[in-house]
């Protein structure tokens, strides 16, 4: 199993998170700041089998934009290997 950590910009958390929710997947969205000027970010927490991993990952790169300015990055992404998962 995997922990997907994505941090991308608040405009489009709805989108990555619908898209991902539509595709069966549980999220949970976590408001965060962070950079230089602190902008407002969105904060991603994905858990999903090995196998869903790359499936998942690529629904949020389908639905991050460009940057429009210099020097911004689409996402920052980690994936993180998990030992133990409970769900109550």
């Amino acid at each position: 199993m995997k922990m997907i950590i994505a941090i991308i910009r608040d405009s489009e958390s709805d989108s990555v998170s619908q898209g991902l929710t539509s595709a069966g997947y549980r999220v949970t969205l976590v408001a965060s700041s962070g950079g230089f000027l602190r902008r407002g970010n969105s904060t991603i927490l994905v858990g999903v089998d090995d196998d869903q991993l790359e499936p998942a990952l690529q629904i949020i790169r389908d639905h991050v934009k460009e940057p429009t300015e210099e020097g911004m990055h689409k996402a920052t992404i980690f994936v993180l290997k998990v030992d133990q998962y409970t769900h109550y």
